[in-house]
């Protein structure tokens, strides 16, 4: 079982710039660390409920960082401060990532700057969003 994360803001509210939260426990040297292509697998599988592409894909993930250890830092942000999943995502982000075996704790960090733009999403998004 995971620990609980933690996160400054209420989790209801927006996070805020320099917001962390934590997910999983540290782990077993006995097993190989994850590489950065799985850690981006996982990211891939969290979704805004109102956009039908990836986070990943839609480019708020901004610094991805995977240590000796299975540690992950991950830095990201949001559409917009008042994006309705604003204080679930980042939980469920740091969550999805903690799930890939040879991770181990995981801490995603909110930032607003650079805002999120368009031109941060990958090609695939794009054709996806139809944004030719």
């Amino acid at each position: 079982m995971m620990p609980p994360y933690e996160m400054s803001a209420d989790e209801g509210d927006p996070p805020k710039e320099g917001d962390t939260i934590k997910s999983g426990a540290p782990k077993n040297p006995e097993i190989e660390t994850a590489d950065e292509d799985e850690v981006v697998e996982a990211l891939r599988t969290v979704y805004d409920p109102e956009i039908p592409v990836n986070i990943y894909d839609l480019g708020l993930i901004y610094d991805l960082k995977v240590a000796d250890n299975g540690d992950v830092a991950i830095r990201m942000t949001l559409t917009a401060p008042a994006c309705p999943v604003a204080g679930s995502m980042p939980k469920e982000v740091a969550d999805a990532v903690a799930r890939v075996d040879g991770v181990g704790e995981v801490e995603v960090t909110m930032t607003w700057d650079p805002p999120w733009t368009q031109a941060n999403m990958s090609e695939v998004a794009k054709v996806a969003l139809d944004m030719f």
